[in-house]
């Protein structure tokens, strides 16, 4: 049986309102970790953070990286994480 067009509208309406929360919770997760990392004093062109950004994501992408004694993070294939402030290690 087919879905109604509503139904899928009702859905991907309720889907990009889950999106946006999470979005805000990982912003405010980053923004927060930045600021304790003193990025908000910094006089710095966004797009040159931007780019410093992506290098250091890039970095924990790649699983290769240690910092500081803890494991190398790394992503799963499939590109799910784990959520925020949650981990696996105990």
């Amino acid at each position: 049986m087919k879905r109604p067009t509503a139904k899928i509208r009702e859905e991907i309406t309720r889907l990009q309102e889950q999106l946006k929360q999470a979005e805000t919770r990982d912003a405010e997760r980053i923004g927060r970790i930045a600021l304790r990392a003193g990025v908000g004093e910094i006089e710095v062109e966004e797009a040159d953070l931007l780019s410093a950004f992506e290098e250091v994501a890039g970095r924990f992408r790649a699983g290769t990286k240690l910092v500081q004694g803890h494991k190398p993070a790394t992503t799963p294939p499939n590109g799910a994480g784990e959520a925020a402030g949650q981990s696996s290690e105990t």
